[in-house]
């Protein structure tokens, strides 16, 4: 072997011995990725086309730190295919057709495929992107591209219709646990041959500030490991205070599988409940900076809307979903702008619980059996002529104000009432329609106005 070689061996090496922890930890084969089950786990599509080396063009899009372009090395890894990488921030249309030119004569020459890794391909102009186009539909390359903004806004449609979108989730908290732990043991590239302690409460702590990003989880170990000085013995020794100071976040009394946690969500929709906007913006701020999963909090903001504030202000289950869909586009933390208008909106409306008439309904439900339709109330367009289904019903749309009055409930319910409008906001008016209706329409005067 020349010296040449051996000078450059040598030096790749050292490269890769002071690499970042975060880097070194990257996971070189399906086996040790983590996290993403939807997408790689056991006979998942995507897993058994990098498996068969049968790949098309892909979109991975995720927050930072979910596995981006660890699925695109893996696949580097794992193909036959030639694979090239370029970045978005720094290629340019030059740099596109060198490496157009060299896949056409790959391909011609070896009949080698060209896979080329665009890593955040959203940063590409229209004409960076329109420069693709052709080549990736004729089949000279096979594009990987990675975002953290959502392709379907951010990369030119061609581009998308021709391509697979993968979303990748942010990791779960068990998932960064799995890998610093992995971390901390692995002789080779991690801290296995170190004399390292790390506290419970200090990994779980760098686990759960790490809002799902495995590179800052990572990042804050190396951290905490290197700046901390060894004792007489030569052990590093990381305490919660280390980790803390490593993550720039301070740990706070809240236990995602305990009291803390329960306690904490309680106050939260108690305080929406008493119209309190400034508690309940306190205790939600609390649950994110602890690590809570945020579609957890939007999620229960949703069953909020129907249960607490109900049809006295029908517009907050709108604006609940609303920052549902908001958190999925968009992501922590700018987030956090509509999880926090979707919590004032809901502590400041009008409430009422009236929807839990339904949970009534249900009970006579199951208390009644099986309970036979009012034959007007049946479907007429079977059974009409033999068995006289339909026959009497009023159509609601003949008469003044759309309303006549009917039986709807089955005979042995008629009368029951399961919905009681609140006095408050929209469902005031509501209140004044159902009392005329339920007094007989015109034998209970004027009716209210529309």
């Amino acid at each position: 072997m020349a010296k040449d070689d051996l000078f450059a061996r040598a030096r790749a090496e050292q490269i890769r011995k002071e690499a970042p922890l975060a880097a070194r930890m990257r996971p070189r084969t399906l086996d040790e990725f983590v996290g993403q089950e939807h997408i790689v786990g056991e006979g998942r599509l995507l897993r058994r086309a990098i498996q068969a080396d049968q790949l098309s063009s892909l979109i991975f899009w995720g927050p930072p730190g979910t596995g981006k372009t660890t699925l695109a090395m893996i696949i580097a890894n794992t193909t036959k295919s030639h694979f090239a990488a370029i970045s978005a921030v720094m290629a340019g249309v030059a740099d596109i057709r060198r490496l157009i030119d060299e896949a056409k004569e790959r391909r011609n020459l070896y009949g080698q495929r060209t896979i080329v890794l665009v890593d955040e391909i959203h940063r590409f102009n229209k004409a960076q992107q329109d420069a693709l186009l052709p080549h990736v539909e004729d089949g000279t390359i096979i594009l990987i591209g990675s975002t953290t903004e959502n392709p379907y806004f951010e990369v030119i449609p061609a581009l998308v219709s021709r391509s697979q979108v993968f979303q990748l989730r942010p990791l779960t908290e068990e998932d960064i646990l799995a890998l610093l732990r992995r971390a901390l043991a692995d002789k080779e590239r991690g801290y296995g041959n170190w004399k390292v302690r790390v506290d419970e409460e200090a990994i779980q702590h760098i686990a759960r500030i790490a809002g799902g990003d495995a590179r800052r989880a990572l990042n804050a170990l190396e951290l905490a490991v290197t700046t901390t000085p060894a004792d007489k013995q030569g052990w590093v020794h990381v305490t919660l205070q280390v980790a803390e100071d490593s993550i720039q976040r301070r740990a706070i009394l809240y236990d995602k599988d305990g009291d803390a946690h329960y306690d904490t969500f309680s106050a939260f929709i108690k305080s929406l409940r008493g119209s309190d906007p400034d508690a309940a913006l306190y205790w939600m701020a609390k649950m994110i900076y602890a690590g809570e999963d945020p579609r957890f909090i939007v999620r229960r903001m949703i069953i909020f809307a129907s249960e607490d504030v109900g049809l006295a202000d029908p517009q907050a289950l709108v604006v609940a979903t609303a920052a549902a869909q908001a958190l999925e586009w968009v992501g922590l933390p700018e987030a956090q702008y509509a999880l926090a208008e979707a919590a004032i909106y809901l502590a400041t409306a009008p409430k009422s619980n009236s929807t839990g008439g339904y949970w009534k309904a249900l009970a006579d439900v199951e208390r009644e059996g099986k309970v036979e339709v009012p034959d007007h109330l049946k479907d007429a367009s079977r059974d009409a002529e033999a068995l006289g289904h339909g026959e009497g019903y009023k159509y609601p749309h003949e008469f003044d104000r759309h309303w006549v009055e009917q039986q709807y409930l089955p005979d042995a319910l008629k009368g029951r009432r399961y919905y009681e409008p609140g006095t408050l906001g929209y469902e005031k008016r509501i209140r004044e329609w159902m009392e005329w209706m339920r007094g007989k329409g015109g034998d209970a005067g004027e009716a209210p106005e529309e």
